[in-house]
């Protein structure tokens, strides 16, 4: 019988979901590692840190793990964006020239080195600045999670005072209150965080008045292929759209005192409206669709466009594992390993209905970042069934193929039959030792 490592601590939810898709195998769970292993099947179904990726990569034909050793080209922001730049550049054609924020990466360790960059590998986007006060940009912290140090800035000075904000609670972290409802903490300003500047949609585009975001789950498996799960939520704002602007009883200009409520869609920032905020995509045909301060009710989201939405996300999504193939440093795939990412994306609508290839396209998805441990307990609980669901696809692309295996063969990731739910995005042989 085969053996599956489960470990969650911080994620019961996780837990509970990887040991109900695991309850119809032939598999016996256990909670650590045992300190030899012997050649029989092993299942590593657990947290990046937990599992031994070491064994991972000595025992390929018997051990299976739930996530790729070497991804940063993906999950962290600062390298993904270098990574479809990068790819940009030789594919000029990739549907990425449209699906991609204008993005600028900042390495800086002190507030004063801006002075500097401006006019040198800030210059374009201080030309962009100086020409438009009207344009607001979102900057993010490269390495931080769950909206920590998301602010706003219009202005190079408003960028100057928040990199000043992030020194001073670098230097005393007990004077900073980080308890405001909704807003971020400050982050640590240190010499490894890396920065991205990203332009906003300006004004963003919004149903029912709130601003939202798309996340999409996507399964990886071995090296490679790459499975959307077609039930995509919405996650909106907990409050109407509005312009930055600085918050209530507030009369500091500072950048740290914009309202920030409008703009974010996190949920890990709304954990007091329970589920009030996620919804399915799929719910909300025949909502308004509004632009800023656009008040035709004229405009429904159809079911029409929420397919279209769907396939641009595969395709992007699976163009952007591409770009991550061309580079091997950062991203290297195994045939025995698989990942759950949580992908996020904005949505843009262009009332011509023609993207810029000419072709009929009312909306144009954003790929916003990829998280790996996604955190799906904020879903709710009304939506948990879709959660089963997806767990249970897991195993059936991932899990299973590798325990029909005979031991001493290499697990075999093709499919046969999609299963329900799943569509598949990417299909490709990585060549190279161990997959890549």
């Amino acid at each position: 019988m085969a053996t599956a490592f489960v470990s969650w601590p911080s994620a019961p939810l996780t837990e509970s979901l990887v040991k109900r898709a695991l309850s119809n195998l032939p598999v016996s769970i256990i909670t650590s590692l045992p300190g030899t292993h012997e050649c029989s099947k092993l299942l590593q179904w657990s947290t990046y840190d937990a599992i031994d990726h070491d064994l991972t990569h000595r025992n390929p034909d018997n051990v299976l793990s739930s996530s790729y050793t070497i991804r940063k080209a993906l999950i962290r922001k600062h390298y993904l964006a270098r990574c479809i730049h990068s790819y940009l550049t030789k594919h000029l054609d990739s549907v990425l020239k449209d699906a991609v924020p204008r993005t600028w990466d900042l390495e800086i360790s002190y507030a004063d080195e801006l002075d500097e960059m401006w006019s040198d590998q800030l210059w374009d986007l201080g030309n962009e600045i100086d020409s438009d006060s009207s344009q607001w940009w979102i900057l993010k912290p490269g390495m931080a999670d769950r909206g920590m140090g998301i602010r706003l800035f219009n202005s190079k000075d408003s960028l100057y005072q928040i990199f000043q904000e992030f020194e001073e609670y670098s230097e005393d972290e007990d004077q900073i209150d980080d308890t405001s409802e909704y807003i971020p903490s400050p982050i640590l300003l240190d010499p490894n965080e890396r920065f991205l500047g990203v332009s906003m949609l300006n004004p963003p585009e919004n149903l029912q008045g709130h601003k939202f975001h798309l996340r999409a789950y996507f399964v990886a498996s071995g090296a490679l292929q790459l499975f959307m799960y077609d039930r995509v939520l919405a996650l909106f704002a907990a409050v109407p759209y509005t312009s930055p602007r600085k918050k209530r009883d507030v009369n500091d200009d500072a950048p740290g005192n914009i309202d920030l409520t409008p703009h974010l869609t996190n949920t890990s920032l709304q954990i007091d409206r329970g589920e009030k905020g996620v919804h399915l995509l799929d719910e909300l045909s025949g909502c308004h669709i509004l632009s800023g301060d656009d008040t035709d009710r004229g405009a429904l989201f159809t079911p029409e466009d929420i397919e279209n939405i769907k396939v641009q996300m595969g395709s992007v999504l699976a163009e952007t594992f591409k770009a991550a193939l061309e580079m091997p440093i950062h991203f290297q795939p195994l045939p025995n390993a698989f990942e759950l990412y949580g992908v996020d994306f904005l949505v843009s609508h262009d009332s011509t209905g023609l993207d810029s290839s000419s072709n009929s396209q009312f909306f144009q998805v954003k790929l916003l970042e990829i998280n790996s441990e996604p955190a799906i307990e904020l879903t709710g609980q009304r939506l948990h069934k879709i959660l089963e669901d997806l767990f249970v696809a897991i195993e059936e692309v991932a899990i299973l193929p590798f325990l029909k295996q005979e031991v001493g063969c290499v697990p075999s990731m093709e499919v046969p039959v999609v299963p329900r739910y799943l569509r598949i995005c990417l299909d490709t042989k990585v060549r190279g030792s161990g997959g890549w």
